[in-house]
């Protein structure tokens, strides 16, 4: 073989070795920019607590259809049978998720009952695995909703025999899991056009003032959170550091409207605007509630500015 011929050949191999390299490169490219897959997530509330082993029950089904799931816990110390504060907290909540992502909420004091579960999807994009008893109302409201279906197929539960009194781990545990796994929801049952709405009364506004309601307390705190947002409580002209007198079940306090606890000084009274947007009443570093003896619901009214 000449010095030519065999130069040629090895140029010949280079070429192809270097096709077969940039090939193999933009082959892979693709896959390399593709971010890899987040697990499924889903947003879990009860009434439970944690002393028993009810929520880890139910994590337990939602593992066993779906082990790859991310469950993150909103609350499971919602106060029993509350369904207000637990749709409250789903209210508040669900705006920091994306859409796709699935909300199993169990504050059923009706469970076993006539009423329906159900899964609501909203306009958002999130699906929420609830009782029908009102629990998705400011939900409802604030997001919309794109379309709502009675939980009503077997192979979507688990068990035998359907549990009268424990819905959270036979109905809402594998229907959330079935969802966030990416099954058809359609399958979960058939399509419903009604919803049990909670009676929420809106705050009202006057020449005197403003007239709302306590609906929940703000966890260990104590703090009073109203129906009151505060769009309709800057209406009646207060500004920070602005003292106020609010009528509380019948209980007349005088406080300021500050931006936080520690602008007063301990274990005094305030009205703040919380992190929800709600107009809040607080004692800093005390509890307002167990000081002035208040539980929700009560009745509040916030004279204008000047009255």
């Amino acid at each position: 073989m000449s010095p030519f011929t065999a130069t040629r050949q090895i140029r010949s191999l280079l070429t192809r070795t270097l096709v077969c390299l940039v090939l193999l490169v933009l082959v892979a490219m693709p896959l390399a920019a593709q971010p890899p897959t987040q697990p499924p997530t889903v947003v879990f509330m009860t009434d439970f607590g944690i002393i028993d082993d009810s929520v880890a029950l139910c994590k337990g089904v939602m593992y066993g259809i779906e082990p790859r799931l991310r469950i993150v816990d909103l609350t499971h110390d919602v106060p029993a049978f509350s369904i207000t504060v637990g749709g409250l907290y789903l209210f508040g909540a669900s705006p920091y998720f994306p859409a796709g992502t699935v909300f199993v909420a169990v504050v059923d004091p009706g469970v076993g009952s006539t009423r329906k579960a159900i899964v609501v999807k909203t306009k958002r994009g999130q699906f929420f695995v609830l009782p029908d008893n009102g629990l998705i109302t400011m939900i409802a409201d604030r997001d919309g909703v794109e379309s709502v279906r009675e939980i009503a197929n077997p192979d979507w539960m688990i068990g035998a025999k359907i549990s009268s009194t424990f819905h959270g781990r036979d109905i809402f545990s594998p229907v959330g899991a079935h969802l966030a796994r990416g099954d058809d929801w359609a399958q979960v049952g058939p399509e419903m056009k009604k919803l049990v709405r909670l009676e929420l009364q809106p705050a009202t506004l006057d020449e005197r003032g403003l007239s709302g309601e306590v609906i929940a307390l703000d966890g260990p705190f104590g703090n009073l959170v109203t129906n009151i947002t505060d769009e309709d409580f800057l209406k009646l002209g207060y500004h920070y550091s602005d003292s106020l007198k609010a009528t509380i079940g019948g209980h007349e306090i005088q406080m300021p409207f500050v931006k936080t606890f520690s602008d007063v000084p301990l274990r005094h009274p305030l009205l703040f605007i919380d992190s929800r947007g709600r107009t809040s009443f607080a004692l800093n570093q005390g509890s307002f509630a167990a000081a002035s003896k208040i539980e929700p619901p009560q009745k509040i009214f916030i004279p204008r500015k000047g009255h």
